[in-house]
């Protein structure tokens, strides 16, 4: 049987975590870098227990004001500081909820640029082994960071149901349009051939090899609930378990 994680990003100040944990089996909540704190990351903790959703953080380059989609120009000491403290802090929360933290999924500017900067790769992987080397890392697909983080970290590959993708495995930006997908039959097709037949096809219609872990849903896609309900009718359909 084919089997599939679907994880979101949650915790972001869009207010739709009670509806969004029936349909996913993982979470990524933002830890105080680009949005979130203690109040909506125990808010959100407590919707993740009740559906026994795995609990990942979020941490962001600590720029709310950009809500983290921007790269920043800080020290090398600082983004690691300000990474330490935003997981640390949600890893806490979650164990005193009876919770394990089960993996580290960067955000935004900072995931886009640790999947091709060596530098920003290993101050990701460097803070998340130092905090807990048992922790689980979400990369993109043939990334830098994946290669890197292999031999410290138990990888976890991703792909994004909802984005376009470049013929380079990067994903189409935000300001361009066509990058985001709301149209769930689209979406639907985009992820059967990236779980089942293990291809990508990219928005200049290329095919390329890709096999994942995990699906992302963004929590703040406009539909991400249509989006959710039909993928989970769909791919029970098709016979694919989501684990």
């Amino acid at each position: 049987m084919i089997s599939i994680d679907i994880n979101s990003d949650v915790g972001e100040g869009i207010g739709n975590e009670a509806l969004l944990m029936p349909l996913i089996s993982s979470c990524n909540i933002a830890c105080g870098g680009h949005a979130g704190d203690e109040k909506t990351m125990r808010e959100v903790l407590a919707f993740a227990k009740a559906y026994n959703v795995k609990i990942g953080a979020h941490p962001s380059y600590p720029d709310k004001e950009n809500f983290g989609r921007s790269p920043m120009d800080i020290s090398k000491k600082t983004l690691k500081e300000s990474l330490r403290n935003q997981i640390t802090i949600l890893k806490n929360l979650a164990e005193e909820s009876g919770l394990p933290l089960h993996h580290i999924k960067p955000h935004g500017a900072l995931y886009n640029k640790a999947a091709t900067d060596e530098e920003t790769a290993m101050i990701v992987i460097e803070t998340v082994h130092s905090i807990d080397e048992n922790l689980a890392l979400y990369v993109p697909y043939g990334s830098l960071i994946a290669r890197l983080a292999r031999p410290r970290l138990k990888t976890i590959v991703e792909g994004f149901a909802d984005r376009a993708y470049n013929s380079d495995y990067s994903l189409v930006s935000r300001s361009e349009y066509g990058s985001v997908l709301h149209d769930t039959k689209q979406v639907l097709a985009h992820v059967l051939s990236m779980v089942k037949d293990e291809i990508l096809t990219t928005r200049d219609g290329k095919n390329l090899s890709f096999k994942i872990d995990t699906i992302c849903v963004h929590g703040d896609t406009e539909n991400a609930l249509k989006i959710l309900r039909n993928l989970h009718t769909e791919l029970t359909k098709q016979g694919i378990q989501i684990i």
